[in-house]
């Protein structure tokens, strides 16, 4: 048997059970079902499908290729990501759960916002799904390009054909149940996932004779947090750059609805252990594959192609049919770490859409609300595959590097954090936050993200290009600084909107 056809046998298999497990726990009788699971998420369901939610097809191309091209002075990425991920966990994850059943047992984030606020006029709703859609469409494109990318590797398939495929396959079972099919298939994946990234490098060492002969062939410098992988120092701006992605767990939606739909508020402790000693690991794993990575195939044009080129050399290529299948399997892992995220992002940036709709035709049912979100995925999949496809480079047979997988995610990373981050920790934890300076907040920080990245300001060029720093830094803390100042400059909220903050920080018995 070919190794194609092996290949293709447990890639079918793979997309199977998936489709089967969506099947067994679709559940959509309402929008609480369709968007929040009915919050029945239990504790490794509901950590496991948030951080597999969040690292997508980054964690096993993006950080391992940047730190095949740079070394560890690139690992301040992890070092954010996982800071972010306990205070995310250890803070917000308890008193979001519990304030968005105070505000009205909200259903979405801009629902949430909508009803912590009292917005009648629910421009700061409006405001956010708008925000939503767009960021969620260039953060789902960023998984159809990572799709596009492993697809021809495996099976000869070309960029835009693995872009469709990839697309339709998430489409498909998206539609099948909403969040509770969602987070248990995302669950099995963050399993495949960490084995794939973890085991991968355990291989390789043992491959190449040992750490010593892997350490010769690792360049100078390369285990310097400090260098920039050139023999230079790097820059501080890029230390604050990288770290400050941890700011953006706060804003990510797609994360915090699984933080939401836990079942029960005492469950979150021991979801908190269970995603932090995962995300320890999966980035640990990460950063080892792009190190070893660097000795074992030294010179890759692409640098976020070492995973599925190391799998490639030692099991695809091998001849051996219990090597092969082991490939197989890990190349689903990298295929269950690209669609566990771009789920979620079709999932919740349909519920956006639906916030405008439901705005529009406030006499809409639940069940009119659920298929016109349905049809909402299929508009955001369109654009985000028009993304995906409008980035094939004909040079590269890939993605351009302007638009590869991490320059795609780092956009909508900042948008998100900038835009919602320093609006969730105010809402939860400053009670004199007002719906005006709520507003204000969403519009800075995504503006500021948009204008930062693409808007030539200095000679020609753009705030990130001259500055070289992430927009999200200055997103975030503009974000913060606009909800405090406008805040304290009008009204302080009602007597009932404090009451609501008040019995948000006590426990609920449920």
């Amino acid at each position: 048997m070919s190794s194609q056809a092996l290949i293709l046998i447990v890639f079918v298999v793979y997309f199977g059970v998936i489709v089967s497990v969506a099947l067994r726990f679709r559940q959509s009788k309402n929008l609480s079902d369709y968007f929040l699971a009915g919050r029945n998420l239990n504790k490794w369901v509901g950590a496991l499908s948030a951080q597999t939610s969040d690292m997508s097809g980054w964690l096993l191309m993006g950080l391992p290729g940047a730190i095949y091209a740079a070394g560890t002075g690139r690992a301040w990425i992890a070092v954010g990501l996982i800071a972010g991920t306990v205070l995310n966990w250890c803070f917000v994850a308890k008193k979001l759960r519990r304030y968005t059943i105070v505000a009205n047992n909200s259903v979405t984030l801009p629902e949430f916002l909508e009803n912590r606020f009292q917005d009648k006029s629910q421009v700061l709703k409006i405001t956010s799904a708008i925000f939503f859609a767009v960021f969620f469409t260039v953060y789902a494109a960023s998984g159809f390009v990572a799709g596009g990318t492993l697809l021809p590797q495996i099976f000869g398939v070309s960029y835009q054909t693995s872009v469709v495929i990839i697309a339709s396959f998430v489409v498909l079972y998206t539609l099948i149940g909403g969040l509770m099919a969602i987070s248990w298939t995302d669950s099995i994946q963050g399993m495949m996932m960490l084995l794939a990234v973890f085991f991968l490098p355990i291989i390789v060492i043992s491959q190449m004779g040992g750490w010593s002969e892997v350490m010769a062939g690792i360049p100078g410098g390369y285990f310097n947090m400090m260098s920039d992988g050139a023999g230079g120092t790097i820059a501080a701006r890029s230390i604050i750059s990288d770290v400050a992605w941890g700011l953006g767990y706060f804003g990510m939606p797609h994360i915090l609805i699984k933080l939401i739909a836990i079942k029960k508020e005492s469950y979150v402790s021991s979801s908190a252990v269970i995603a932090i000693v995962w995300v320890l690991l999966a980035l640990g794993s990460a950063v080892m594959v792009g190190l070893v990575g660097t000795a074992f195939v030294p010179g890759l044009e692409n640098s976020e192609t070492v995973f599925i080129t190391m799998v490639r050399m030692i099991f695809i290529d091998s001849g051996n049919v219990g090597a092969m299948l082991l490939g197989a399997l890990f190349l689903c892992g990298m295929f269950a770490a690209i669609k566990s995220t771009a789920d979620s992002q079709l999932l919740v940036g349909s519920s956006a859409i639906g916030d405008i709709y439901k705005a529009a035709k406030k006499n809409a049912t639940d069940k009119n609300l659920v298929w016109f979100s349905r049809g909402a995925v299929f508009v955001v999949a369109l654009v985000a595959l028009w993304i995906a496809v409008d980035a094939y480079d004909p040079a590269l047979g890939g993605p351009n590097r302007s638009t590869g997988v991490m320059v795609l995610v780092a956009m909508a990373w900042a948008g998100f954090g900038s835009a919602f981050g320093p609006l969730v920790l105010c809402s939860l934890f400053w009670k004199r936050t007002n719906r005006v300076g709520a507003i204000a907040g969403v519009a800075t920080g995504g503006l500021t993200v948009i204008i930062w990245t693409y808007v030539p300001l200095v000679q020609g060029a753009t705030l990130a290009a001259s500055t070289r720093l992430y927009s999200l830094v200055p997103g975030f803390f503009l974000s913060l600084a606009a909800i405090i100042i406008v805040s304290l400059l009008t009204a302080e909220p009602s007597k009932e909107i404090l009451a609501d903050f008040e019995t948000a920080q006590k426990p609920l018995n449920d």
